[in-house]
């Protein structure tokens, strides 16, 4: 079954609640063991979120804060390797390339600093544990 185009929204953190919950409680939660308590928090409100859709179906979300941090990027197990996250990230860069932010930030999962390099992101701090899973954090200018 061919897959249909991924397209990222900007996504309503009200509206689309139940949706950015289930992608990140999936991913974060559920797979990662993240405490809910850790997951949810007061940066959600002010963000700018983002969905990737698969036809009407997200299955990939991630947001943007006022700080130019860039955060809770996650793709659901099924559509990982399919791009997903490339699509995601180019709509955040260029969101926040819109709003002035030149400078984009955000800590990465060790293992996920490959993906994030590709896309111009420049490790710039050592090893630490967040949650328990070692992070570095990453910049990327321009």
């Amino acid at each position: 079954m061919p897959m249909n185009k991924i397209r990222v929204r900007v996504a309503d953190w009200l509206k689309d609640n139940a949706e950015i919950r289930r992608i990140r409680e999936a991913v974060f939660i559920a797979e990662q063991s993240v405490p809910p308590e850790l997951e949810w928090d007061a940066d959600d409100a002010g963000a700018v979120h983002f969905l990737a859709l698969e036809g009407d179906f997200p299955v990939g979300t991630a947001r943007l804060l006022p700080s130019g941090e860039i955060g809770r990027v996650s793709v659901l197990k099924d559509w990982r390797g399919l791009k997903v996250g490339d699509a995601l990230m180019d709509a955040v860069i260029g969101e926040a390339q819109k709003r002035g932010q030149a400078k984009q930030i955000l800590s990465a999962q060790v293992h996920a600093t490959p993906f994030y390099e590709r896309l111009g992101f420049k490790i710039v701090s050592e090893e630490f544990l967040e949650v328990g899973i070692p992070h570095v954090d990453m910049v990327r200018e321009g």
